[in-house]
């Protein structure tokens, strides 16, 4: 078998390309595969005119590497004019638009990417890192086109901080059947704007398939929900997990500003105490027990606190929401009592919420597996050594996360 008929073969090529040479270029460890295409007539797809070859233009592209030698596929690439003037680059079989890589080698390289670091993986590939960044810019954008009429069932929306400061991003992951989830927009800021740039990717018919939506109390996302979701009334829910976060700060608080109060009259009981009151007691340990004990069973107003923390995490355990109406009747009455301003403070707020909270019992949905993802996202923070580029930080969230189908067809 010759040569050109084996990288004919190797590349997959019909009629009308061919491969017309083939030459080894040891000192530039490449071999290049001139093809070439031998029709000069076309039909426009359109108005089933003729269509004429106007020009040619000589290409490059990077193909898998033959044993230790770089592949390079290079054509003159017709160029067709149509009818009504216009002029536009033939497409080649084995690469996609304005690539300068092959469609294999796209999907290496992502694989790659995947595994490591853009620094290592253009090392192996032996490609710049630019070249690598926009190999993974392009998988991205490929694969967002391809989900866009996806529409999920279940979201949790969350930020995450893109650095030290007030500097964020918005994501909306989608959670499955089996309570896994995967990163589906991730927008600047978390501004109304973040979630509305969400919504807007689908027609208002669609967005009726959203069936439930977990988000914290943030103000802006809960506009952005009541503006755009279809019966936002009884699909939006607000996360226990955020909703235990409010009852520990009341909790903290309390705790702070009495031991203030004791510490003046040199009580020192509450020193050092914040973890006691804050974590579980499934995650004390056998001292921290013991010397919690001691300390609830006297009258303080953080061991007050506490109790309405620990009822309220009672209330969280509800099977059902006609349970947990009765439930929260019962706490916010004692919370409503109790004369502690940050417990009361919550409760005003948590009242105020209520038919959002109690949707969590209908849908059981939470921003757990949102979080668990911001801990994945750590880590490509930590992998690339930070981002300076808020882009980059995106693209590298829906590449990693996204659960795309990002390879070239």
């Amino acid at each position: 078998m010759k040569d050109t008929q084996l990288y004919e073969r190797m590349l997959g090529l019909e009629k009308p390309w061919s491969v017309e040479s083939v030459r080894l270029e040891r000192e530039l460890e490449s071999i290049v595969v001139k093809v070439r295409c031998h029709k000069t007539v076309w039909v426009c797809p359109d108005t089933r005119q003729r269509i004429h070859v106007h020009g040619y233009e000589k290409r490059r592209w990077r193909h898998l590497d033959t044993c230790q030698y770089k592949t390079i596929i290079e054509a003159d690439v017709p160029r067709l004019k149509y009818p009504d003037g216009r002029t536009r680059m033939l497409d080649v079989p084995w690469a996609e638009g304005s690539s300068r890589f092959s469609c294999l080698f796209e999907r290496l390289a992502i694989d790659l990417l995947l595994s490591c670091s853009v620094t290592d993986a253009s090392a192996i590939l032996r490609i710049g890192w630019d070249a690598a960044d926009a190999i993974k810019s392009r998988a991205v954008a490929r694969g967002l086109l391809r989900s866009k009429d996806e529409v999920p069932e279940r979201i949790c929306i969350d930020e995450k901080s893109f650095r030290r400061g007030h500097d964020y991003v918005t994501c909306v992951a989608e959670v499955g059947p089996d309570g896994k989830a995967r990163v589906l927009h991730v927008s600047d800021d978390r501004k109304e704007e973040s979630l509305v740039e969400f919504f807007s990717r689908y027609e208002p018919e669609q967005l009726k398939g959203i069936k439930a939506a977990s988000v914290d109390m943030w103000k802006p996302y809960l506009k952005a929900l009541k503006g755009h979701l279809p019966g936002w009334q009884t699909k939006v829910s607000h996360d226990p997990f955020h909703l235990m976060g409010h009852m520990n700060k009341a909790v903290n608080e309390t705790r702070k500003s009495e031991h203030a109060q004791l510490r003046a009259k040199g009580d020192q009981r509450l020193k050092a105490t914040r973890q006691l009151w804050l974590y579980g007691q499934e995650n004390l340990t056998d001292s921290m027990l013991d010397r919690f004990d001691a300390l609830k069973d006297i009258t303080l107003k953080t061991g007050r606190a506490w109790s309405i923390k620990e009822f309220f995490r009672e209330f969280l355990r509800c099977n059902n929401r006609p349970e947990a109406e009765e439930c929260f009747k019962l706490w916010h009455q004692w919370a409503c009592r109790c004369k502690l301003p940050a417990v009361q403070k919550v409760a005003r707020m948590f009242k105020k919420h209520l038919s959002l909270i109690l949707n969590y019992f209908v849908h059981h949905l939470t921003n757990g597996p949102i979080e668990g993802l911001n801990n994945k996202i750590q880590s490509l923070v930590k992998k690339a050594y930070g981002f300076r580029n808020k882009e980059r930080f995106k693209t590298d969230i829906l590449f990693h996360l996204g659960g795309l189908d990002m390879n070239p067809a």
